[in-house]
């Protein structure tokens, strides 16, 4: 099956182990040499209308994709979503030092 950016775009992503309803795609990263997709993302949700920022965002690596039906995305998450993306590491590792 081939399916668009687009097409996941419309489909609610939920994580199997948990049952929880981790959003919607709002991104991909891909790996531009050799052409694949390597994770999709589901950026976190806004608290009190952006104001306070928003929650972690969550990576999803191709590897944790069990299914991709018509209208979900069953994903089992093999890390924590806070601690799933580079940048976010980055960002603890700097809070830890902080303290």
């Amino acid at each position: 099956m081939i399916c668009s950016l687009d097409d996941l775009r419309r489909k609610e992503v939920i994580d199997i182990t948990s049952g929880e309803r981790l959003g919607y795609i709002d991104d991909a990263e891909m790996d531009l040499e050799t052409s694949e997709v390597e994770a999709l993302m589901i950026y976190g949700r806004q608290k009190l209308f952006g104001l306070l920022g928003r929650e972690t965002d969550v990576l999803i690596p191709c590897s944790d994709i069990r299914v991709v039906g018509s209208d979900v995305i069953l994903v089992k998450l093999s890390v924590r979503p806070e601690l799933s993306h580079p940048a976010k590491k980055e960002e603890n590792k700097f809070k830890s030092l902080l303290k």
